[in-house]
């Protein structure tokens, strides 16, 4: 579950930066759905960083 999940993530990711990257090449505005991914992964990613972090942070003080 965990491979699909990154995997998932990873093909998310690649495809939305590679469509901005384009965007800003071209000098195009990006599209309001491209953003709002963008800003869902950014988020996504925001979130994940604490969870993970958290754990970590409770793992080293429990033992």
């Amino acid at each position: 579950m965990v491979e699909f999940a990154a995997l998932t993530y990873g093909l998310l990711a690649s495809v939305i930066l590679s469509a901005a990257q384009r965007n800003q090449k071209l000098a195009r505005p990006h599209p309001p759905l491209l953003l709002y991914l963008g800003y869902l992964l950014c988020g996504l990613s925001a979130g994940l960083a604490l969870v993970l972090a958290y754990l970590v942070i409770v793992q080293l003080t429990v033992g």
